[in-house]
């Protein structure tokens, strides 16, 4: 939803306090079809196909920046598999416009005096290339963030041209003590559950900031390039050993009049710092940089993947699952979210292998757009359930069932995060019984932001986010070059698929649909003046 998405997990807000969880026999009340969870187990467990599934996504199609060559590749792999394993209707079902595609094809960066040495780093997505080799003294400009005028700029005026800009001063780089992984212990859970906060529930998403911000960044840019700087450089927003979090830039169409065709790149903190450490002894240091971007016309639109079970004798209903197929582009999008999207995947999968026959139509949905602002998910649910804005209902809305996200990386599932509807408790705490051994043993009615869920939820839909073991997702993985393949664990992956599948198939199979909040009041779109 963000360029850099939240904390998820410790950042979420108690909405009423603890929830008081079910009895045995309020759980008896709902159907557990302990038959189906055996032969969803069965197959996922003993013929599980997610590891492989993610190493195509990953390894042979990664990373998937919305709008790629490798992105279109991607889906039309999983199209071909859900196709493979029966799966109705499947299609990519066009929104947009989005924008031109965009592909990095080479990053090369070094020192070349006083010392020659490499430096680990990435250009932004939809940045701006080079053009071949080009070299520049580095230089670095000191940044207040509370200067939104950018008055700090002018001492710069008429002394960059030719320069290699480094944006701000170098981070302290601390030891880390902390385990770089982490699974939640039962008294973090607990805590979960029992945490009473009745603060104002905040804002999930401010359109206003975010707007204000991109365009202070623009404006900066716009300055340096006005001033003939050859690229900027930052190290980014976290991340050490060589770890590098990074992003885009916004515009991202070179035939935006605002587009800023300048390269900007994200370094390693480490050479970042050994750049400006020898600066600042007065002593000059020239880069050069070599960077090759492409942009890819074909198709402005982008689009969402989509293939359905079809129900029996509930056709006409609907149950959702879905996850973010896009990633950036720094490593191969695997925690981030080929992890989600191969678990999704999966679980349709485990449906048709073991001969499951759902009342609801089950439809699985692979966003695109997702990390510039949920935008796939948006576009669906606007077209098909209901404007946000206007909160005028489409008919589908009223054959909704339930939809269930996964976007937390690699972690086993804890949980649910409820969303504040409370009612939901009772059915999705039976549905859990069946889990415990598998560490699923909590419910929240606390809200979490920052993905695909929100879509739903923001036109009272119930959507629902699963609590996931963090492993090592805030500190290593999130928008990194180390977001690849060897960070997903493949057990973590198997419970998840089974998980979600069991949940899937117990939502399309009630006599009823599930519970839900009142419908919100419209929400107009959020305006903001820029500087």
């Amino acid at each position: 939803m963000r360029a850099t998405r939240p904390r998820r997990v410790l950042m979420a807000i108690a909405l009423t306090g603890a929830i008081a969880m079910p009895t045995g026999a309020q759980q008896a009340q709902e159907n557990v079809d302990y038959d189906a969870i055996y032969r969803i187990k069965e197959e996922g467990f003993q013929r599980s196909k997610v590891m492989e599934i993610t190493s195509y996504l990953t390894d042979v199609h990664g990373p998937r920046l919305t709008n790629s060559p490798n992105y279109k590749a991607a889906a039309d792999y999983a199209v071909k598999k859900l196709n493979e394993w029966g799966l109705a209707n499947v299609t990519l079902e066009p929104w947009g416009p989005f924008g031109p595609g965009w592909s990095n094809e080479l990053t090369a960066i070094r020192a070349v005096s006083p010392q020659n040495y490499p430096i680990i780093g990435y250009s932004k997505a939809w940045g701006g290339g080079t053009s071949g080799p080009v070299s520049g003294e580095a230089v670095v400009v000191k940044m207040d963030p509370n200067d939104r005028e950018l008055k700090g700029l002018e001492e710069h005026r008429g002394k960059l041209r030719g320069k290699i800009v480094l944006l701000g001063e170098p981070r302290e780089l601390k030891p880390i003590f902390e385990p770089a992984a982490n699974r939640f212990t039962e008294r973090q859970l607990e805590e979960m559950t029992t945490e009473n906060d009745n603060r104002p529930r905040p804002a999930a998403y401010n359109e206003a900031v975010r707007r204000q911000f991109m365009e202070i960044t623009r404006k900066r840019m716009q300055f340096f390039k006005n001033e003939g700087v050859v690229a900027v450089l930052d190290e980014g927003r976290n991340g050490d050993g060589g770890t590098v979090f990074l992003g885009g830039v916004n515009p991202r169409d070179p035939k935006d009049p605002n587009y800023v065709a300048i390269p900007q790149l994200t370094i390693a903190a480490e050479h970042y710092g050994r750049i400006a450490r020898t600066l600042d002894k007065k002593i000059p240091v020239t880069l050069e940089l070599n960077i090759r971007n492409t942009f890819h016309e074909a198709d402005p639109n982008s689009f969402t993947i989509v293939g359905e079970i079809p129900g029996t004798d509930k056709a006409d209903e609907v149950v959702m699952i879905g996850a973010h197929f896009d990633s950036w582009h720094a490593g191969t999008g695997a925690t981030d979210n080929a992890a989600g999207s191969a678990v999704m995947m999966e679980v349709m999968r485990i449906l048709k292998s073991a001969g499951l026959k759902p009342r609801r139509t089950i439809r699985i949905a692979l966003w695109s757009g997702e990390e510039q602002g949920l935008l796939g998910s948006r576009a669906y649910v606007k077209q098909h359930y209901a404007d946000r804005e206007t909160m005028q209902l489409k008919p589908e809305h009223a054959k909704f069932a339930g939809y269930f996200n996964v976007d937390n990386g690699t972690g086993t599932i804890r949980g649910v995060y409820l969303q504040g509807n409370e009612a939901i408790a009772p059915i999705f705490s039976a549905w859990m019984a069946p889990f415990k051994n598998l560490g699923m043993t909590t419910l929240t009615v606390r809200d979490t932001s920052g993905t695909d869920h929100l879509a739903f939820d923001a036109v009272g839909l119930p959507g629902f986010q699963f609590i996931q073991d963090e492993v090592e997702y805030d500190t290593r993985t999130h928008h990194s070059n180390m977001d690849v393949y060897e960070r997903i664990q493949p057990s973590d992956m198997m419970n998840n698929a089974v998980i979600v599948a069991s949940f899937a198939y117990h939502a399309a199979m009630r006599d009823e649909k599930l519970p839900r909040k009142p419908l919100p009041k419209p929400a107009p779109p959020q305006r903001t003046t820029t500087p």
